[in-house]
């Protein structure tokens, strides 16, 4: 069974377990620190180039994920 975790979470304790501030990851990444916020807060809308900007920092990418039907 997969353990689910959300992108913000994900994002947020990755740059925690870094040691990283919000500001060292928005610098590193090359995207605002208001972008870094809003991705940690989990806002619904944002650039997936810039969310993979950020992923690739930590080795990882968005990428389509197979649902389960409901039947």
């Amino acid at each position: 069974m997969a353990i689910s975790v959300t992108l913000s979470a994900f994002v947020r304790d990755r740059r925690k377990s870094l040691g990283m501030t919000q500001p060292d990851l928005a610098e590193k990444a090359g995207t605002g620190l208001r972008f870094i916020r809003e991705l940690e807060q989990g806002k619904k809308t944002l650039r997936m180039d810039k969310v993979n900007q950020v992923l690739a920092l930590f080795g990882f990418e968005l990428g389509p994920v197979l649902q389960p039907r409901e039947e």
